[in-house]
């Protein structure tokens, strides 16, 4: 413990300053200024390294967070990013894309701001690729075994990693026409630059995991011929089937799934020429769902020129402090503020969507909209508070519901639940012998941080399966959730 009383000399938690509203508007950078110098160090102080770290149970990963914490104060830059390393494969995506549950678990937030873990984390990994700290890991040996990844998204590359580290033969295979998953086209780049993925990757090639972009598995290359070709498939195709609102005016022109649109802008931000892309300039927006992924339209919007943006959540708003029945430790549901929030845009809460109105022409002119009302039951939109929000584009950003793909059911006979997802064990087994599943094609929607770990422990599951044993590490398992007290 480098400072035994930096949580009380350094009582106020600070974070790295956002750039100015109207500069980070004109473009798709990430939306931090340079930090500051001995900001992060100065913080990593405030950690007590407690007798029981409930920061562990956080964070699915399992992350040492005391140990770095205390390593960063100290200015032992290379030693922090072994330990973060030893949990993490991908620091520099959880940094920046991860809500930070460990934060909500810190035992200085009982009474004070918690420390600013994620921030450490950030400038950890960020400093360690300034100073050339990390390096490619070429297994010492081969095994021989082959393994096919399908999917790749966090689960998907850290899974593949770690393999590949064990000395397995690895290929991705991914459908889109490029490497990533959602890190590369769902997320924008105000919120991470694609040039944090690109070294990554760079990284893993060179280590000897195998990339097979614009490969449609179960089209190009049929599952049940994947699985004869490789020793082990690890599922990693995420839930990207979204929750539709089946209302009426819902086939009118002007309504979008949220990926419809993310995806083609960030093509667009990336140089490419998308032939769908959907451009909110102009025009007044309506996003409904609160979540992140509402937020990522939102920030969108923005840069693109919209004339207004207006997020509808169907709940209540959010409490700004922890609510009484989510005492510490527990991850409570705050009011939040990302940075596409400060950015503008106007956010209603019980708000319910009755319908979609539209013109002659068949194109979305608004939506009617209730209050949300709350019964025994559940909720429902409120008689007479029925008004009209104008809309020239509607995005649905209300979360998502299973796997579409049946060619993998079909072909592969692979058992679904019913919530669509992959069926497995808690070894992340599907019911075909040598068909893992990890991430969000068998947990559902959820974290980054839990894709990671899904991807470790998979990874661990499957070196097992083929070799007999094991020496990677398995941090969760397959039905784990987070632990409430």
């Amino acid at each position: 413990m480098a400072d035994p009383k930096g949580f009380l000399t350094t009582a106020q938690r600070e974070t790295p300053s956002r750039r100015p509203v109207p500069l980070r508007l004109r473009d798709w950078k990430e939306v931090y200024e340079e930090r500051e110098a001995g900001l992060v160090e100065r913080q990593a102080g405030r950690c007590m390294d407690c007798g029981v770290p409930f920061c562990h149970q956080g964070c699915p990963l399992g992350n040492l967070i005391p140990e770095w914490n205390d390593l960063v104060h100290r200015d032992d830059w290379k030693g922090a990013i072994e330990r973060l390393h030893a949990t993490n494969n991908f620091p520099e995506f959880t940094g920046r894309l991860c809500p930070a549950p460990c934060e909500s678990s810190c035992v200085l937030a009982i009474n004070q701001p918690a420390v600013t873990i994620k921030q450490s984390e950030l400038a950890i990994i960020d400093t360690a690729w300034e100073r050339g700290f990390i390096e490619p890991v070429i297994p010492n040996r081969l095994t021989g075994k082959t393994v096919a990844v399908v999917g790749s998204g966090p689960a998907g590359l850290a899974a593949a990693q770690q393999l590949t580290r064990a000395g397995h033969t690895v290929a991705v295979f991914e459908r889109d026409d490029k490497v990533g998953g959602l890190l590369r086209y769902g997320i924008p780049d105000f919120k991470m630059e694609k040039s944090h993925l690109d070294r990554r990757l760079e990284q893993m090639e060179t280590e000897g995991t195998r990339f097979r972009p614009g490969v449609t598995i179960g089209v190009d290359i049929s599952w049940a011929d994947l699985r004869a070709r490789y020793d082990a498939v690890i599922v990693c195709t995420g839930a990207p089937s979204a929750r539709d609102l089946d209302i009426p005016g819902r086939s009118l022109t002007g309504i979008h799934f949220a990926m419809d649109y993310l995806v083609p802008s960030n093509r667009a931000v990336a140089g490419d020429n998308p032939v769908d892309l959907i451009d909110a300039k102009g025009k007044h927006v309506i996003i409904l769902g609160g979540g992140d992924t509402g937020a990522d339209c939102l920030g969108t919007a923005l840069r693109q020129g919209a004339k207004s943006v207006t997020t509808l959540a169907i709940g209540k708003r959010p409490e700004n402090e922890r609510p009484s029945e989510q005492p510490w430790p527990m991850e409570p549901d705050l009011f939040e503020v990302q940075s596409a929030h400060e950015e503008g845009g106007q956010r209603d809460y019980l708000a319910s969507t009755v319908e979609f109105s539209g013109s002659e022409a068949g194109a979305v002119t608004g939506l009617v909209v209730a209050e949300t009302e709350y019964f025994d039951g559940g909720r429902r939109p409120k008689a007479g508070t029925e008004k009209t929000v104008p809309a020239d584009l509607v995005l649905l950003a209300l979360g998502f519901v299973g796997t579409h793909d049946d060619s993998m059911t079909e072909q592969l006979r692979v058992d679904l639940t019913d919530r669509r997802l992959v069926s497995r064990s808690n070894d992340f087994e599907t019911n075909v012998p040598g068909v893992f599943v990890a991430g969000d094609a068998g947990r559902g929607a959820s974290l980054i941080v839990w894709a990671i770990a899904e991807g470790r422990s998979v990874a661990a599951r499957v070196d097992a399966f083929l070799g007999g044993r094991t020496a990677l590490p398995s941090p969760v398992r397959a039905h784990d959730t987070p632990i409430h007290f």
